[in-house]
C-alpha cells in the first residue's frame, strides 16, 4: 500500500504565497512522477504541475511564470511553492504520485487534498 498525504493548504490574501508539501510512505520500490493538481467549484480536475524523476518539470498555463515545483528524492516528498496567488487558484489541490509495488507494478496514487482559499 502506498499512503499519500498533503500539507500547507489555507486561507491568504491575493499575491500572498503558500507552499503546500506531500509526501508518500508505505511498501513501494520507486517513485516517478510526482504532480499536483486541483479542482476548482464547478469545475474539472486539472494539471496545477508535475515533476519527474530527473527533476524536470512541466506546468499549467494559469500557474507559470508564480508557482514552482520541487521534490526530495530521499523523503518521497514533493514541494508546491505558489507565489503572487490569485482568487482564481482557489481550489482544492491535490497530490499525485507514480509509485511502483511488488504487488501491483507500477499505479498512481492520490492523497486526499488540501484546500487552498484566496480571498481579501
Amino acid at each position: 500500500q502506498v499512503e499519500v498525504v498533503e500539507s500547507g493548504g489555507g486561507l491568504v490574501q491575493p499575491g500572498e504565497s503558500l507552499r503546500l508539501s506531500c509526501t508518500a510512505s508505505g511498501r513501494f520500490i520507486a517513485i516517478n512522477l510526482m504532480g499536483w493538481y486541483r479542482r476548482a467549484p464547478g469545475k474539472g480536475r486539472e494539471l496545477v504541475a508535475r515533476i519527474d524523476s530527473v527533476g524536470v518539470a512541466v506546468y499549467g498555463d494559469p500557474v507559470k511564470g508564480r508557482f514552482s515545483i520541487s521534490r526530495d528524492n530521499a523523503e518521497n516528498t514533493v514541494y508546491l511553492q505558489m507565489n503572487n496567488l490569485k482568487s482564481e487558484d482557489t481550489a482544492v489541490y491535490y497530490c499525485s504520485m507514480g509509485a511502483r509495488t511488488v504487488a501491483d507494478g507500477w499505479g498512481n496514487y492520490w492523497g486526499q487534498g488540501t484546500q487552498v482559499t484566496v480571498s481579501s
